[in-house]
This record gives C-alpha cells, sequence and structure tokens, in this order.
C-alpha cells in the first residue's frame, strides 16, 4: 500500500497530471455532459444538474488536494524503500 501511495504522489508531482485533470474538468462543464444532467427529474428532491455541479466541486477539491500532498512530500521520502 506505501508503495502505491508513493507512486501516486510521484505521478502527481508531473505537469502533465495537471494539464490532464485541468482539460477533464474543462470537458466535463461543457455542453454533452451539461445537457446529461439538465433534466427534469429529481434525486432525494434535488434537481440532476445541481447534484453533478456538486459532486464535481467535491470531487475537484480532493483531487486538488492530492496534488498538493504531493508537492509537500519531500524528494528523498520517495526514495525511502529503495535504501538497502
Amino acid at each position: 500500500m506505501k508503495k502505491f501511495r508513493v507512486a501516486l504522489l510521484k505521478r502527481l508531482k508531473l505537469r502533465e497530471s495537471w494539464v490532464i485533470f485541468f482539460m477533464l474538468g474543462l470537458v466535463m462543464m461543457n455542453y454533452p455532459f451539461l445537457e446529461i444532467f439538465n433534466k427534469s427529474n429529481r434525486i432525494f428532491a434535488i434537481p440532476q444538474l445541481y447534484l453533478y455541479f456538486v459532486g464535481g466541486w467535491a470531487i475537484s477539491i480532493g483531487v486538488i488536494y492530492l496534488f498538493t500532498r504531493a508537492i509537500d512530500q519531500p524528494e528523498d521520502e520517495h526514495d525511502e524503500g529503495d535504501h538497502r
């Protein structure tokens, strides 16, 4: 589990990951996806579009949290498991 965590944090430091998540956010907030959720159906008396926005907002906060954790990670901790 620790190797997975270290690999994930190391990957999130890469600039390409930042660009990919930014572009994904832009795509998710445009026409095809907004039209899918802009229906009169309600879930727990809340319109689907509102739930889509709130859910996307919560997920983006989680992704930003992971990115900040990756930035705050010192470089020598990534190599901690490689010392023999």
